[in-house]
């Protein structure tokens, strides 16, 4: 105001600090049972971590010591035997030719499988066609029947088209895969709205633009999900390239394990522990670039726009 005295200009303006609502006894006690409870799960989860590390650790450290040093116990000190180890399961199986076509093998499999796996839940899920609820039913009463049921046809059926020891029987397969296509289609269910498709129709796209612009990017999160189930199964998969494949030079890693397992080397257990190692760090290495996926598939699959 331009009534304001020199005095009141001079006058040091005092900050008046808010003083917080003193709690209640009950909503103190509330308070700090919740405190304590959080405690509890934390020191419940970090146990829980350790306990599951201590097996992969145990598998690490046990790779670099000898036969001996194993059978006299356990210990975290990891060896100085590992170059040994290491040459005595080469001398029996080349395990990088192993691990390059379980890589080549797993790698297309979740590539194709997550597209296709994506596109057909895409058309159970915004197209109406006839047959459409019984062949989404057909589609999960197969997933209550083993893959090892149909091994003998599934190998009859290669042998006529003439595609046996090749990579070929273990990747077309598995891109029809019910368990991701039911599971893609109930997500993207829940977090894709009909009226997003409409708009880019009525905006002129195409349907397979549609797909690609709009469905796949919101999908993302439960593809990536799938797609570290995925990984893991062709990964892990014995019997199937057992039955398939002939030449040594084509077998995955999980044969050339077994075929090590009934070897001599079997009696070095380093040797063995490496093995399993060397198979382990793809698995860890998907899991760890993947994983945060699955919090976000499982929180937006809760969420209907």
């Amino acid at each position: 105001m331009l009534g304001k005295t020199a005095v009141e200009k001079n006058v040091p303006t005092q900050r008046v600090e808010k003083q917080k609502p003193e709690l209640l006894p009950h909503e103190s006690r509330l308070k700090t049972r919740i405190t304590i409870v959080k405690s509890i799960i934390y020191t419940l989860l970090v146990v829980m971590a350790i306990v599951c590390f201590i097996p992969f650790l145990m598998m690490l450290v046990n790779a670099t010591r000898s036969n001996e040093a194993i059978l006299s116990g356990f210990t975290l000190v990891p060896g100085s035997s590992l170059v040994e180890n290491y040459t005595t399961m080469m001398d029996y199986v080349n395990i990088w030719s192993g691990f390059k076509n379980s890589l080549i093998i797993s790698v297309l499999t979740t590539l194709l499988s997550g597209y296709f796996s994506a596109l057909t839940a895409y058309g159970f899920a915004f197209y109406t066609f006839r047959g459409k609820n019984f062949m989404f039913v057909f589609m999960l009463v197969m997933m209550m029947v083993p893959g090892q049921l149909g091994l003998i046809g599934f190998y009859e059926l290669s042998k006529n088209l003439g595609i046996l020891d090749s990579f070929i029987p273990l990747i077309v397969p598995a891109i029809a895969s019910p368990f991701v296509v039911f599971f893609l289609r109930q997500y993207i269910q829940t977090t894709l709205h009909p009226s997003l498709i409409e708009a880019a129709r009525i905006d002129g796209a195409s349907e397979f633009k549609i797909f690609h612009t709009v469905a796949i990017p919101i999908m993302m999160p439960a593809v990536a999900t799938m797609s570290i189930f995925t990984f893991i199964g062709s990964w892990n998969n014995y019997i199937m390239p057992l039955v398939i494949l002939f030449s040594p030079e084509k077998y995955t890693l999980p044969v050339l394990m077994g075929f090590l397992k009934g070897s001599q080397v079997a009696q070095n257990l380093g040797s063995m522990y490496l093995g399993i190692a060397i198979s382990v760090v793809p698995i860890m290495i998907a899991f760890l670039f993947l994983s945060k996926y699955i919090v976000n598939s499982i929180s937006a699959g809760s969420i209907k726009e």
